[in-house]
């Protein structure tokens, strides 16, 4: 007797049980199926509703931000140089793939990104990636907004462009120019002396300091540092010298520059950086360049999220071309 009822028992158990899983769709089709068709259309349906649900529990997802190194559009992948992911994992180089090749439509070499890395038990991938579009780094509104007034710059300059050559005055009082680095990667970025703020003209610094260190047998041989001051009247080549000093800077590769107001500003206005000087301090805003071996802007990195390290890591791929 309980032998013939556990065939009832279990077709009762599995339908109920898928009914309550698997909702009114699954209802509807009862009356039209077997017992045996029931059960094993209720097996599926809870196989299926467990194996999704396995699957959402066990995808991990993490926000990431970085900058991407190359793009792979046959592999539906990219390389990116990403901050260090809690708990995860630390910073580092490494690729990524995505599901949808449209994921790499719009990225490039050089592009600031943020996207979800999913993490499966079989695979990882990268979604929703949203390349970075750098607001004003300024905290105060007034300021931004005054800004913004002051001879809004316009790029002339963008990535993949030629970038023209000028001529401005290192800290040792020797003119320079772009174009005798010919051949050279050389990175730029814009600063003065007497910022006050750790988070600003320093942490850019301290940035070249590191790169300086990172590829201290490539400097000056396959890669130069250029930081140029928006306050030239103050930052003349002696006290651009004790400046770079205080970094252990090598004036064959790593040159601080000033010169006149005017030719600073036509520099720093082609690759669409402001500055306006208030009382004693600078409203600016905040690019680290990196101009490749055919004098062409690689990338334009604004603001100061860039890392050392991510900064460096896009160097060396390239340095390596």
């Amino acid at each position: 007797m309980a032998a013939s009822l556990l065939p009832k028992l279990l077709y009762r158990s599995l339908t109920v049980t898928a009914l309550l899983r698997s909702g009114a769709r699954l209802q509807a089709l009862k009356p039209l199926l077997t017992p045996a068709a029931s059960v094993r259309v209720s097996v599926r349906a809870i196989a299926w509703l467990l194996s999704a649900a396995v699957s959402l529990a066990a995808a991990t997802r993490y926000p990431v931000t970085g900058i991407v190194l190359q793009v792979d559009l046959p592999h539906r992948s990219f390389e990116a140089t990403c901050a260090a992911i809690p708990g995860y994992m630390e910073a580092m180089a490494m690729p990524y793939a995505v599901l949808d090749t449209r994921e790499l439509a719009d990225l490039k070499a050089g592009a600031y990104v943020d996207f979800t890395l999913v993490v499966e038990k079989e695979r990882s991938y990268a979604e929703g990636i949203h390349i970075h579009h750098y607001e004003s780094a300024e905290r105060e509104p007034l300021l931004a907004r005054r800004l913004k007034l002051l001879e809004p710059p316009h790029a002339t300059v963008h990535p993949g462009d030629g970038v023209p050559d000028f001529t401005l005055v290192d800290q040792t009082g020797r003119r320079v120019s772009l174009s005798q680095w010919a051949g050279k990667v050389v990175a730029v970025t814009f600063i003065y002396t007497s910022c006050p703020l750790p988070d600003y003209c320093f942490r850019l610094s301290n940035n070249f300091s590191q790169l300086n260190q990172r590829f201290a047998g490539r400097m000056g041989r396959d890669l130069v540092l250029l930081s140029i001051s928006f306050d030239p009247v103050h930052d003349q080549p002696a006290v651009l010298a004790k400046y770079a000093s205080t970094w252990k800077a090598d004036p064959e590769s790593w040159h601080f520059l000033t010169g006149p107001l005017a030719d600073v500003k036509a520099v720093s206005r082609q690759f669409g950086l402001n500055f306006w000087q208030d009382d004693i301090y600078f409203t600016h805003s905040m690019h680290t360049l990196v101009i490749d071996r055919q004098r062409r802007l690689a990338a334009d990195f604004e603001g100061n999220q860039v890392t050392a390290r991510q900064l460096g890591d896009y160097l060396g791929v390239l340095i390596s071309k």
